[in-house]
């Protein structure tokens, strides 16, 4: 079975599941936690080498505070888990905003952690026009000139990107990295992972024609 080499995971329907569960939209956040350690988890076992989990982009940061506060603190806490992995892990996103958290600075560099391995990326206060900053005034086509000038050119070209709770769209997502990714979406929302779903995605790609526009 063909693996790709790069994973892009939106951890989408955490405030919608809440809602489900009677619960504040607030407290979706929290139970997506576990979820992502086990995808990272199979990830690792099936031998992908590189992670990007989005986090929160700079436009939801414009919801109610009660709300802002708690994916906050789920990205904080998700980045301090996966710093307990073997991985090679950096946090992506506008850090000189009041909305980064200041617990998540030290990751802003890649860094090793354990025996290192596959490289996993969390994009925290993540803003497509804030990435694009540098590169949009670059007039060349050379696509290693305009990755270069990116502030996520530590990040590699997505193979596959996978969106749970059912929206068929980016949200921003990486869109240079993303520009010939498969995409695959989950109904379910993101509390509610199972690890089929992860295994169902990989070999959905495995039968796609990988082109790369050639």
């Amino acid at each position: 079975m063909r693996i790709p080499n790069h994973i892009g995971v939106i951890p989408d329907g955490n405030r919608r599941w809440a809602v489900k569960q009677g619960l504040g939209k607030e407290q979706g956040y929290g139970p997506g936690l576990d979820p992502g350690l086990q995808l990272f988890k199979l990830c690792k076992e099936l031998g992908v080498k590189e992670l990007t989990y989005y986090g929160f982009t700079t436009d939801n940061t414009k919801r109610p505070a009660v709300q802002t506060k708690a994916f906050t603190a789920a990205c904080i806490d998700a980045v301090k888990m996966l710093s307990k992995e073997d991985a090679s892990l950096l946090v992506v996103g506008n850090s000189s905003s009041p909305m980064f958290p200041k617990e998540l600075l030290p990751f802003t560099k890649r860094k090793q952690f354990g025996k290192g391995g596959m490289r996993v990326n969390f994009l925290v206060n993540y803003g497509w026009e804030w990435d694009l900053g540098n590169a949009n005034d670059l007039t060349t086509n050379n696509r290693n000139t305009i990755i270069s000038y990116l502030k996520s050119s530590d990040i590699t070209r997505v193979d596959l990107i996978i969106r749970w709770g059912g929206r068929r769209r980016l949200s921003g997502f990486l869109p240079v990295q993303s520009v010939y990714s498969d995409f695959y979406i989950i109904d379910d929302y993101w509390p509610d992972f199972n690890p089929s779903q992860f295994y169902e995605a990989i070999e959905w790609y495995d039968k796609q024609d990988i082109t790369l526009g050639g």
